[in-house]
């Protein structure tokens, strides 16, 4: 039976190694991760863990007896030096592991900003790792004068929780609108406003140039357009990369992430990747999707295929986010829309349908769950949608779905 080894214990590597028990794997499982802790949700952690409405446990995926009730060997708080491709080894902290078969789940890491303008004082924080936010926590209080660089989901979220903390928030992004690389200016709109009526000062086109330090710690930031701001703290949210110095040391492809087939292996046939880390064929080009849907399913999908499925992976892309008293739920992938359907339904619920031509690509739903739904179904199904019947917020959605 062969040894299976896992380097990522995030989403996608917790999620590949039960469904491998799951399958009925019965050989050597070895699960390795960097962070001193099993594996655990990131979402909750710049929300109700920050927030303090979700204790640490609740942030596992499972019980840390699971690891040992299913055989599956977890080594928490260890780094994977180098992969020896030709031997099949692993070398983690001086020790040799051997493999028969190899999945990279190594994830993304957050884009920092460079020290030369002050990313390295103290105060200046990113929102990716558990240990990040607790160093963020005891910054963020009621008062507390924040400065978010980046006006993407996890600037805009990390934004509503400083505010409902009672911080001062000034959010900056140097594109021409907030969202501007994921969604349409109509979801702009909607979160702007948002935002700004829980008195989040907003500023869009406009940069950070350098934070400025005192005794090492940051104490204000100079913008893009010369003016001066005061800041207690900073969160970065400027976008993550791809995880692949490990594969791109060991000689794998590399494309926008770890490149893979259809069935998630890489170049070297004993070595498959799931998750933030690769981008995998779609369509006419390579597609890398970073969300939690997308790491538990194609990381299930590389757990079969090793057991010799052979099941090409087809992505069904969905994405939330939760800010204030709003869960913003996406279905589909809006990329070449060229229209904007809108409909508004009870309660301030609203949600914006991208198409282009006549075929459905995506949809924003706002406290809309139906709309998503709807929207989530027709996409995967490859049907588009009667745009008068969206529009029209006393139809239902549901007809929609009839054959």
């Amino acid at each position: 039976m062969d040894d299976i080894v896992v380097i990522g214990a995030g989403q996608a590597g917790a999620s590949m190694v039960a469904r491998l028990r799951k399958d009925g794997f019965a050989g050597r499982l070895t699960l390795i991760g960097e962070e001193p802790v099993p594996p655990y949700q990131r979402p909750p952690l710049s929300k109700g863990y920050l927030l303090g409405e979700m204790a640490l446990e609740r942030l596992f995926l499972r019980p840390e007896s699971f690891y040992a009730d299913e055989n599956i060997v977890l080594r928490s708080g260890q780094r994977v030096d180098a992969i020896d491709r030709v031997a099949k080894t692993v070398r983690v902290d001086g020790e040799t592991i051997a493999y028969d078969q190899l999945a990279l789940t190594t994830g993304s890491v957050p884009r920092r900003l460079p020290a030369s303008i002050g990313g390295d004082l103290a105060g200046v924080h990113v929102v990716r790792t558990l240990s990040d936010v607790d160093a963020m926590a005891p910054d963020v209080t009621e008062g507390a004068r924040a400065l978010i660089v980046g006006g993407g989901y996890i600037g805009l979220e990390a934004a509503a929780v400083a505010a409902r903390l009672g911080a001062e928030v000034v959010l900056v992004e140097a594109a021409g609108r907030i969202l501007q690389r994921v969604a349409a200016p109509e979801t702009s709109e909607f979160f702007r406003s948002l935002h700004r009526g829980h008195g989040v000062d907003i500023r869009e086109g406009v940069g950070l140039d350098r934070l400025i330090g005192k005794d090492g710690r940051v104490s204000g930031a100079v913008l893009s357009d010369g003016r001066e701001l005061p800041a207690d703290f900073v969160v970065v949210g400027i976008g993550i990369e791809p995880a692949t110095a490990l594969a791109q040391a060991a000689g794998l492809d590399i494309d926008n992430g770890i490149a893979v087939d259809v069935l998630c292996r890489t170049s070297d046939p004993a070595i498959w990747a799931a998750g933030d880390c690769c981008s995998f064929p779609y369509r006419d080009g390579r597609l890398r999707l970073e969300s939690v849907p997308n790491a538990i399913d194609q990381a299930e999908c590389v757990a079969g295929n090793m057991l010799g499925a052979g099941v090409a992976y087809v992505p069904k892309p969905w994405f939330w986010s939760d800010q204030y008293d709003v869960k913003l739920q996406i279905a589909g992938l809006n990329t070449g829309y060229d229209r904007i359907v809108t409909r508004r339904g009870e309660s301030g619920a609203v949600s914006f349908w991208y198409f282009r031509g006549d075929d459905l690509l995506a949809v924003d739903a706002m406290n809309d769950p139906r709309a998503y739904m709807v929207g989530k179904r027709l996409i995967e199904a490859g049907r588009s949608a009667d745009a008068a019947v969206i529009a029209d917020g006393s139809a239902d959605l549901k007809a929609l779905l009839r054959p």
